[in-house]
Formats: C-alpha cells, structure tokens, sequence
C-alpha cells in the first residue's frame, strides 16, 4: 500500500502535469487503464476518456496556457481530496476556475475520480459569444473524435 504523501504526491502530478496538458500519453502509469471520471454531469472511462477530458479543458482554454495548481489536499484510506484552481486565457481573455476532485488509488495508479468545479463562474467568464464559440467547438471536436476508428462510439 502507498503511504498518504505518496498518494497526495500522485493525485498531484495527475493535476499539475496531467490534466494542464494536452498530451493524453502522459497518463499512462498515472491514470489506470480502467480510470473512471465523473466530472460535473459528465463521465469518461479509460485513457480515451482522459483524451476526450484533456481536449474539452484545451478548449476551454485555448490559448494553450492552461496551469492547474493543487491548492489543498487530504488524505485517508485509498482516497485523496484536491481542491485546485485552473488558470489560463480563452482568446485573449484571462479564465479562472476551482474544484475539488477526490481520486481513488489502487496499485499506484488512479482508478476513480468524482470531480466538482465551479461551472457558472466560467460561463460568466466567457461570456455569451465565447460560450457559443466553445459549445461549437465542442460539437466539431466530439463529432471528430467519434469518428476516429479507436474511440468508443458509445457515449
């Protein structure tokens, strides 16, 4: 079994390196191969999944700077509680956004996530025309990634 700082150290790494970046191969070893997300309303399972995940968080921010910063954690049993903050521009505007994530760790790597952030706050951030800019984007992002041959159809 891993002890806490180890534990904290990984749910750490998954956020600050991970989750900031674009490269979905950087999960491996980190993430589980049968990772399960549950982000706001959404879910996500496996390495595609954190693909899927990773492009809608550089849409969001999409001038490539996005930084997510660990602000707090706690640990116990298997589980960790980060509460972070993302930071990063949408065209040229400045974003900030927090949540709280509680990871589950099994054999050094996390299977679980249950995630939380602060949604109505980006939406005001963006503003209405950035907000429909992004919805669009999205739909164009989706629709080409299920049509990729190795993405789950099913969503």
């Amino acid at each position: 079994m891993m002890a806490a700082s180890d534990r904290s150290d990984l749910a750490r790494h998954a956020l600050e390196r991970v989750c900031s970046g674009s490269d979905a191969s950087a999960a491996v070893g980190v993430y589980s191969p049968d990772f399960h997300d549950h982000v706001n309303a959404r879910e996500y399972h496996g390495h595609d999944g954190i693909r899927e995940s990773l492009g809608l968080y550089q849409l969001v921010f999409s001038d490539d700077d996005l930084r997510i910063r660990v602000e707090e954690q706690v640990s116990e049993g298997e589980r960790v509680a980060s509460r972070w903050v993302a930071e990063g521009h949408n065209h040229g505007r400045p974003i900030r956004i927090w949540g709280i994530v509680i990871s589950r760790i099994e054999n050094g790597e996390i299977v679980e996530d249950w995630a939380a952030s602060d949604n109505l706050h980006l939406i005001r951030q963006l503003g209405p025309w950035r907000l429909l800019l992004l919805g669009l984007a999205w739909v164009r992002a989706r629709t080409a990634y299920r049509a990729l041959p190795t993405s789950p159809k099913q969503r």
